[in-house]
This record gives structure tokens, C-alpha cells and sequence, in this order.
């Protein structure tokens, strides 16, 4: 973990852009709990899918339904070789290498709580079900996402592990194989250490932005102990959620933490939840890392993350390729 004084060592480059979105973000906020929808847009334009391959990656846009709207972009890695999502979904696409789905899920304060918890369980079925191209539905299939989306991908993983099982073969088509949730965005009244310490160190931003982002999602009279905020409660201890809940079928999971982000005290006590709930859990630590450092691929960290990410998705699914362990006769 770094030293908590100073603040963390970026190139110029990376420290302009991540002051830029630090400001932009503040700037969209409107004192009615709204957002500027129409400036955050201007400065997040998506660029054409390319079905070219580029850098040994193509893509391709699908809409589920044009009435929310819900739409994906698939990267599909090619045989040859190949800062921003879509940047760090090609990365991974090709390391792995992987069919990689980006989901364009509803935001708050427009769409708050469940709405991009539907849309990512409504992917995740139009998935299994056959529908994206030249695909195995059989495949393994591995939720992932970061900050808030780490967030979304644990509930929909959640939801998907909770629901009924269908009955074999069906069932290992079915589950969930892993879960990489990338600095996930989790929240609680109680103000943890590193929240304390960095948010006044980092671009990330403040506990003032923090509080607001969780009023304009979580459903009216909710404070950040509600469950989609705090998985396990206010800790992981005897008394948390986890003791009254079944997590059986909940995938192997691996939780990166970065050692800048304010939010990490939070995602390591997620781990320690889920290692408590009897979840197979992996802690990946990126001491000098700031959050959202994987977008940056300059930084020698966000390399070694694409690598630890394909590590735990190659490894988890060599495990079940290879079945169950037999007793030795």
C-alpha cells in the first residue's frame, strides 16, 4: 500500500486527462440531482463499429431493444496480432483471447436502481440464449466490469447464481464460469480508512461527489447501506448478509484493487465477504494504481492487470474444462 502522504505518480499525460474527467463530471451535475446528459455525450462520443479487424480485433454493435434503448458492442479477436472502455475491451479480447460484449446499459439519475442491473441480466440471457453471432452459448461465460460496472457485474451475477437451476446438461451451459469485478463501486454510511485518507489526494473525487452519485441511484429513503450499495452490511463479520444468504452458486471471483483508489478498504472487505460465503475468491493488488488505472495503457500496472485478467479466465476455465477432481483410487 503507498505511503498515504504525496499523491501518486502519473505521467503529465494521464494526470491532465484524469483532471479533465474529474472536472467535466462536476460540471454536468445540476443542483436538482440531474446531469447534463447532452455535454457528457458530446465528450463520449462512440466511435463506428469496425468490422475490419483493428490491431487483430473487430466489432459489431446489436440492439436488444431499441426501446430503452439496450444495445452491445461485440470485439472479436482474429488470428493475427493486434483510453477508454472500448480500448480496454480490445486489450482484453486479444490477450485472452475472447469474445468480448460491451454493454450500453441505462444510467442514473435518468435510470436509476435496477435498471442497469436489468439491462445487465437481460444481456446476459440474450447471450445464453444463442443470439450473439457466431457464438457457442455452451462457452464459458465471465462477468466483468469496472467501477460501477464491477458493481453491476456482481449483481447480475448474483441474480443469475440465485435463480432457479435448470437440470444438467442445461445447467453448466447456464452458470456463470467467473466474475472480474475491475475496482467495483461499493458504498456505506460509515466512512472507511482509505476513504478518510485519499479522497482529497486523488482526481477520483470527493465524498460530496461519492454521496451524490448514490442519492441519484439508490431508491428514494435508501441510504448507502442498502444492499446494492453494501453487499454484506455495514461488514463481512457473523452479523453480515452473507451468514443468511445462499451464495452457492455464485462464480469464482477476482476483485482488483488499486492502492490510490478511496474505495479500496470497501472492495477488500467484498473479498473477505465473499471468501466468508465460501465464494473461491482471487485479491489482485496494484499498490501504485489509481482508480480506473486500466484505461491508461501507459501505466505498467494496467499491463500487468490485462495479464493477471487473462491468467484467472484461462486458468478458471482450464479448471472446468477438466472437471471435478477424482479421489485418488
Amino acid at each position: 500500500m503507498p505511503s498515504s502522504e504525496g499523491r501518486p505518480r502519473l505521467p503529465c499525460r494521464t494526470w491532465l486527462f484524469v483532471n479533465a474527467a474529474s472536472a467535466l463530471t462536476d460540471a454536468t451535475r445540476r443542483r436538482d440531482g440531474t446531469v447534463n446528459r447532452a455535454l457528457l455525450d458530446f465528450f463520449d462520443r462512440r466511435t463506428p463499429p469496425n468490422p475490419t479487424p483493428l490491431h487483430g480485433v473487430s466489432t459489431s454493435d446489436h440492439t436488444l431493444d431499441p426501446s430503452r434503448p439496450l444495445s452491445v458492442r461485440l470485439f472479436a479477436p482474429h488470428s493475427h496480432p493486434s483510453s477508454d472502455t472500448h480500448a480496454l475491451c480490445r486489450r482484453l479480447a486479444r490477450r485472452i483471447p475472447a469474445r468480448v460484449v460491451s454493454v450500453d446499459y441505462r444510467r442514473a439519475p435518468e435510470h436509476p436502481f435496477p435498471a442497469p442491473y436489468d439491462d445487465g441480466a437481460d444481456v446476459l440471457r440474450w447471450i445464453r440464449s444463442g443470439a450473439l453471432p457466431d457464438s457457442d452459448p455452451s462457452a464459458p461465460l465471465f462477468l466483468a466490469g469496472d467501477s460501477a460496472g464491477g458493481n453491476i457485474a456482481h449483481h447480475v451475477a448474483r441474480r443469475s447464481s440465485s435463480s432457479p437451476s435448470p437440470s444438467p446438461p442445461e445447467a453448466e451451459a447456464e452458470a456463470v464460469a467467473g466474475l472480474v469485478a475491475i475496482q467495483p463501486f461499493f458504498g456505506g454510511e460509515e466512512a472507511t480508512g482509505s476513504e478518510e485518507r485519499l479522497w482529497d489526494k486523488v482526481a477520483f473525487g470527493s465524498r460530496e461527489r461519492f454521496e451524490w452519485m448514490w442519492r441519484s441511484f439508490l431508491p428514494p429513503g435508501s441510504n448507502r447501506d442498502h444492499p446494492a450499495a453494501n453487499v454484506f452490511g455495514p461488514g463481512p463479520g457473523p452479523g453480515s448478509r452473507s451468514g443468511s444468504e445462499d451464495w452457492t452458486g455464485f462464480p469464482s471471483t477476482m476483485v482488483c484493487v488499486g492502492g490510490w483508489d478511496p474505495l479500496q478498504d470497501r472492495q477488500r472487505m467484498y473479498a473477505e465477504g465473499l471468501r466468508n460465503a465460501g465464494v473461491e475468491t482471487r485479491l489482485a493488488e496494484y499498490p501504485d494504481a489509481i482508480h480506473g488505472f486500466f484505461a491508461f495503457p501507459e501505466l505498467p500496472e494496467a499491463r500487468r492487470f490485462v495479464d493477471d485478467v487473462a491468467d484467472f479466465v484461462n486458468r478458471t476455465v482450464d479448471r472446468i474444462r477438466a472437471g471435478p477432481a477424482r479421489p485418488d483410487a
